[in-house]
């Protein structure tokens, strides 16, 4: 994850997420965001960026993780704290991105069977400056994101919904099997009938009402 030379990889830095959208996809205040990117006297809880600049991919997913955290009661504090301490364990600016980092809600947790018997999957309780823990835990928003080469690369947004984000593919909008939601609504829009458009890309019905029920939550 730190040596990033392809060309797709540098999709995944790219500011290409405004604010608001990566708000409504997340689910959190577009003030929400600017405030977890401020600097405080404690740090950040996610990655800094200059005022008016869009959110890269990365930031987008970190977003989505600090959020979840957030929602589970997590503290901001024990965000920062671990998102530092993962930051040097893992050497990498995104520790959220990496596949074996875990919660359960109270701790942040980091799977780190390459220091331990591989037979245990041990978890490094990153708030606590590495105190160890071994319990099964699997957030439902870290099971919303596929990973690739252990770094979170396509998002889930709706869950079981096929509603996809994926740098790689139309340049990181949401996307139901290659066709932008945004796309599908605009056509429904003209007024053109749900089978009509399922037609034209190959799509279901189902898919079809998905992508809309996800276009019109983000406005509602």
């Amino acid at each position: 994850m730190n040596a990033i030379v392809e060309s797709w990889q540098k999709r995944l830095l790219l500011p290409t997420y405004q604010v608001r959208s990566a708000a409504a996809y997340v689910k959190v205040s577009t003030d929400t965001v600017r405030r977890w990117q401020e600097e405080t006297s404690s740090g950040v809880a996610i990655s800094t960026r200059r005022h008016g600049v869009s959110l890269s991919y990365f930031q987008l997913q970190e977003l989505a993780i600090v959020a979840a955290m957030r929602r589970l009661g997590v503290k901001l504090l024990t965000i920062r704290l671990a998102r530092d301490y993962l930051a040097k364990y893992l050497e990498t600016e995104f520790p959220f991105a990496d596949e074996r980092v875990k919660s359960d809600g109270q701790d942040i947790l980091l799977l780190a069977t390459e220091q331990f018997d591989r037979s245990l999957e041990a978890l490094i309780v990153a708030n606590r400056g590495g105190q160890c823990a071994w319990p099964e835990i699997i957030g439902k928003r870290f099971a919303e994101f596929e990973y690739e080469k252990s770094i979170a690369m396509r998002w889930h947004l709706a869950g079981d919904k096929p509603i996809v984000i994926d740098p790689r593919v139309c340049f990181g909008a949401p996307t139901v099997q290659g066709v932008q939601t945004w796309v599908i609504r605009g056509r429904e829009k003209a007024g053109e009938a749900i089978d009509e458009i399922a037609d034209d890309f190959g799509l279901t019905v189902e898919n079809v009402k998905a992508a809309l029920e996800f276009e019109y939550s983000l406005t509602s």
